[in-house]
């Protein structure tokens, strides 16, 4: 047989298969009724679904304009891997950020703005003045809650690396406390969500021994009781069951292979009353600064909260509260929850650190922003909100490699950072996204810097409410100050059952 004839041979055995496969998928099409289009449309039916699943590549890098997309569009992403690779970010031409969008934030440059010379480094913030070990953070950006079961260990590796590179904090989320987030050698904040993992006895309620071993730890610098999170408020978190590795089961205390769904309060708080004596049950076996994460929706509470404190005395109070805008979350969700549930950070956090000042524990209680602020202007409004420190888990996501696939909670994440597949880590290099977490935050501290310099303040924490006006229906902007004054929460009397 010539070589040509095997070529024939071959070409009409394929096409044959070819014939084949698309007659066995008719008849399977048109003799099911699960599906209504493909029953009536077989085989061409099919292709339904496969271009759902594409649509979203196609616009990302096709059709969606730079800042068109959700949940973060073109232009801030790309912001962020040119700062993370160290390059170039500077655009031409002018702005493409539509700046009429009502809530869009105006920082109000003064006339003789500050000196290079005459700008100074933040202060450190102080954690837990009442405890046996303060803590004295720096840095105005830290890495927020992400557990190791939801990334992977590179990506671990990659942001706790970086983080002692930058100097900054990495949260290590509910998951529990794994080698990883201790590698390199970086502040470590301790969560605890409502499963308790990594410090949990039989029947998931907190052991204090195992709390004391993890607090012992030189890197564990605070302790975080998470009451919810903007992805899923008032649901716990959810991992997969693909990603409950032997090694996950392990730190968790939880059995392998199987989902975990964490409960959607912690059952011994259920008013503000016994949240006060978990965190002093917390803050007394870990010797640490303890706060909570919540994210804000009822918010009478808070003054409850704030009466209870001056009852008891400021030492009851917590150390920090963590706000998580209910736009944000890294964590899978139900779209009910993500979409509708909780208030978003920018009309939260001015609430919450209104309500503290006007109850004299402002100084007391230190309040740590958290929820999509991946920008240099989101981290300087947030600090004109009157945050004290602020966290971002996204964006050094997206410092590592994540591409916003959406697709962090099926294990098959093409870059990496949420999947356990070894062949889709490998190229996750933590050494050399170690150095591009610390790109990233360099970047973002030198800019929010100059954003604060421009307003005439030496640094980023000593921005205030005037120094931003924030874009309103009728094309004005109203300094974020009066807003606040205008939107003040009701009268302690007013909104009990707010």
């Amino acid at each position: 047989m010539t070589g040509l004839e095997l070529l024939t041979t071959i070409f009409v055995f394929i096409v044959g298969l070819g014939v084949l496969a698309v007659i066995f998928m008719y008849i399977s099409d048109a003799s099911q009724s699960r599906d209504a289009i493909r029953h009536n449309y077989p085989v061409i039916g099919r292709f339904r679904d496969l271009f759902t699943r594409l649509g979203e590549f196609f616009r990302q890098y096709f059709f969606a304009l730079d800042r068109e997309e959700m949940p973060f569009n073109r232009a801030e992403r790309d912001w962020i891997y040119k700062s993370a690779k160290g390059g170039n970010n500077t655009q031409p031409f002018g702005s493409t950020r539509n700046l009429t969008l009502v809530g869009t934030p105006i920082f109000i440059n003064c006339a003789f703005p500050r000196l290079d010379e005459e700008a100074s480094d933040p202060p450190a913030v102080e954690f837990g003045p009442y405890t046996p070990n303060p803590y004295y953070a720096p840095s105005v950006i830290n890495i927020s809650a992400m557990s190791y079961g939801s990334l992977s260990k590179p990506a671990v590796q990659a942001l706790s690396r970086g983080a002692k590179l930058a100097g900054c904090w990495l949260n290590t989320g509910e998951g529990g406390l794994a080698p990883y987030h201790l590698e390199g050698g970086c502040d470590v904040i301790f969560q605890m969500g409502t499963a308790k993992y990594g410090c949990r006895d039989a029947a998931g309620m907190l052991d204090d021994a195992k709390l004391a071993t993890i607090a012992a730890h030189s890197n564990v610098k605070m302790i975080e009781v998470k009451l919810a999170q903007g992805a899923k408020p008032g649901k716990g978190g959810i991992l997969p069951g693909a990603k409950v590795t032997k090694e996950i089961a392990k730190i968790r205390h939880i059995p392998v292979g199987k989902a975990s769904i964490s409960p959607n309060r912690h059952p011994e708080i259920d008013n503000v009353e016994e949240l006060l004596d978990f965190i002093d049950r917390v803050r007394r076996v870990s010797k640490l600064p303890t706060g909570f994460k919540t994210v804000m929706g009822a918010y009478g509470w808070v003054d409850e909260l704030c009466d209870v404190i001056d009852r008891r005395g400021v030492e009851s109070a917590p150390d920090f509260i963590t706000l998580d805008g209910g736009d944000g979350g890294t964590g899978a969700a139900p779209m009910s929850l993500m979409d509708n549930v909780g208030l978003p950070l920018k009309q939260a956090l001015p609430m919450l650190t209104d309500i503290l000042e006007r109850r004299g524990l402002r100084q007391r209680i230190k309040v740590i922003a958290s929820g999509k602020l991946v920008t240099p202007a989101e981290v300087a409004w947030a600090y004109c909100a009157g945050a004290d420190v602020v966290n971002t888990a996204r964006g050094f996501m997206f410092s590592i490699g994540c591409i916003q696939a959406m697709r962090c909670h099926t294990n098959n994440c093409p870059t990496g950072v949420t999947t356990h597949k070894k062949h889709l880590q490998g190229g996750l290099d933590p050494k050399v996204k170690a150095k591009r977490v610390a790109n990233y935050l360099d970047k973002m501290r030198k800019d929010v810097a100059m954003i604060a310099h421009s307003c005439g303040a030496p640094h980023a924490r000593a921005l205030k409410p005037l120094h931003v006006r924030i874009q309103q229906a009728d094309g004005t902007s109203v300094p974020l100050n009066e807003l606040m004054e205008k939107r003040r929460p009701m009268a302690p009397h007013e909104y009990r059952n707010a």
